[in-house]
């Protein structure tokens, strides 16, 4: 049967009874270890499936079986890169992603939950370097966190499951490992000398994650930051501002998550042509969707969120 539309669905985060509680609303009913839409629609899950939530095994076995049921289409986030690097070695047998600090605590919910499970969780590292960089269809585009078209054109037919395209995107500043970190981790500019905010998490930061449509010729380092604006008065050099990637509004709509958005915020598009579907759902948000049935400009009308109680299991 024809597929009938797409749901793109924002970062799960380990949180599988809002992911069933959305797919529920959405009208997709249990199928085979996952669940298939009666009208032949399909769900586009942008990435980080992993971390953070109590029921990471769940919902990546739920995600895999849609996929495998060819009722979805899944690609990687920057929790799976990170998984992906933080479990494989370079040519002399040093890890791709350190294993202390900040990186080790953000692997340790997704690392208990598979204790003792070393085969399965070896195959599901096989299964994140298999995940798409990213997705285009004729009417829309998928990422996790930025869509940069000379990225774009660079990773072309590339896959992480190449030992050496996977080592050389850990590479910092080579050209893999610019254009793979642009796309699932979005741009971030570095702060003047002596200048640094505290994150969500409450990380100190030398560099800003900024947003990359709707730039102004001018603005303070505190005007692009992602999720919201900060108190970082100064100046951003103008040509910063010009090397950070800029979707134009003429482009086909492009859909993505990664960015923390806050629970609070009304679920609408940032731009006729450009949608975050991350509303924290790892936190205290819905997992929240966007049902795309055909070329239009985007509408508010079209997110759908979780409830926060679980679904009945049948339908």
């Amino acid at each position: 049967m024809k597929n009938t539309g797409f749901d793109l669905i924002g970062d799960i985060h380990g949180q599988y009874f809002k992911l069933r509680s959305l797919l529920h609303k959405l009208g997709y009913l249990p199928d085979a270890g996952g669940f298939r839409h009666p009208e032949c629609r399909q769900a586009v899950f942008l990435g980080d499936y992993i971390d953070r939530g109590p029921q990471v095994r769940e919902v990546l076995q739920t995600v895999r079986a849609m996929v495998d049921g060819g009722n979805a289409l899944a690609i990687m986030g920057n929790h799976e890169l990170n998984a992906v690097r933080y479990f494989s070695k370079d040519e002399t047998g040093r890890w791709l992603r350190d294993h202390g600090g900040n990186n080790k605590k953000g692997m340790r919910a997704t690392l208990e939950q598979f204790r003792g499970l070393d085969e399965e969780w070896q195959d599901w590292l096989a299964w994140m370097r298999r995940l798409p960089l990213f997705w285009e269809h004729e009417g829309f585009r998928a990422v996790h966190a930025c869509w940069d078209q000379q990225s774009i054109e660079w990773v072309q037919g590339q896959s992480l499951e190449d030992e050496s395209f996977l080592r050389a995107s850990a590479v910092k500043n080579s050209w893999e490992g610019k254009a793979v970190d642009l796309l699932l981790k979005g741009p971030e500019i570095d702060l003047p000398r002596g200048m640094k905010f505290s994150d969500k998490e409450g990380i100190r930061r030398k560099q800003l994650r900024v947003r990359w449509w709707n730039l102004p010729e001018r603005a303070e380092f505190g005007e692009l930051a992602m999720p919201l604006p900060v108190d970082l008065p100064e100046r951003v050099p103008e040509e910063v501002i010009q090397a950070i990637p800029h979707y134009p509004d003429s482009e086909k709509p492009v859909f993505f998550g990664h960015y923390w958005l806050p629970a609070e915020l009304p679920r609408e598009p940032f731009r006729q042509n450009v949608a975050c579907l991350d509303f924290s759902a790892a936190g205290d948000g819905a997992l929240v969707a966007y049902r795309w049935d055909g070329p239009s400009p985007l509408s508010g009308e079209r997110f759908v969120g979780s409830d926060s109680a679980p679904p009945p299991e049948k339908p």
